[in-house]
């Protein structure tokens, strides 16, 4: 009985003083603080937008019957959370047009983004919006109304601060509006390249 614990309280100092001698025990892991990825941003981009009837299909690089082509410039203000969600506000007007139809339109958006590279994003767009078309020529066209919006994208930062993007957004989808000749329904795309600037 005396033998047994004579070689647990051996033991017992043997782990001891290894935990004090310092031995190979691993240190503590030290908590490093998650870097702040938040930031605000703003934007802008020439946006190449198809206004048409809704059963003619886009066709952003030749001009077809039902469809107008404008030249647009986009505005964008942003807010990034962290590096994959952000929340977006865009205002789109139309600088030149095909002397049919001019548009403004309006989006919110929330952004899942996910950085494939330290430079390089990819993210999506959705959100709700509105759109609103008068004639820029001799044909009668009203629309105003709201609705889904929803994109996809990438951007490539150059700097910290400055980055370029290339995006496709669904503006409208069927929306209701009046053409000379009757009622319509209407959809709307736009491809976008521009600059953001993040503060």
């Amino acid at each position: 009985m005396m033998k047994k614990i004579t070689i647990s309280v051996a033991a017992i100092v043997a782990l001891s003083s290894f935990g004090f001698a310092g031995g190979d025990i691993a240190p503590a892991p030290v908590m490093v603080d998650e870097v702040d990825n938040s930031s605000f941003y703003l934007g802008l981009a020439l946006s190449a937008v198809s206004t048409r009837d809704a059963d003619v299909s886009m066709d952003i690089f030749n001009g077809k019957d039902g469809q107008d082509r404008l030249g647009n410039l986009t505005f964008q203000a942003g807010y990034n959370f962290n590096k994959y969600i952000a929340v977006e506000g865009r205002y789109t007007t139309t600088i030149a047009d095909d002397d049919s139809v001019e548009m403004d339109g309006w989006s919110l958006f929330v952004k899942p983004q996910y950085p494939v590279t330290e430079d390089f994003n990819i993210y999506a767009l959705i959100g709700f919006g509105g759109v609103s078309m008068d004639p820029a020529g001799n044909k009668y066209v009203d629309v105003d109304d709201s609705g889904f919006q929803w994109g996809i994208g990438a951007s490539y930062d150059f700097t910290d601060n400055i980055a370029v993007f290339f995006d496709y957004t669904n503006l409208a989808n069927d929306m209701d509006g009046i053409y000379w000749d009757g009622a319509l329904q209407v959809d709307a795309d736009a491809f976008n390249l521009g600059v953001t600037y993040k503060f």
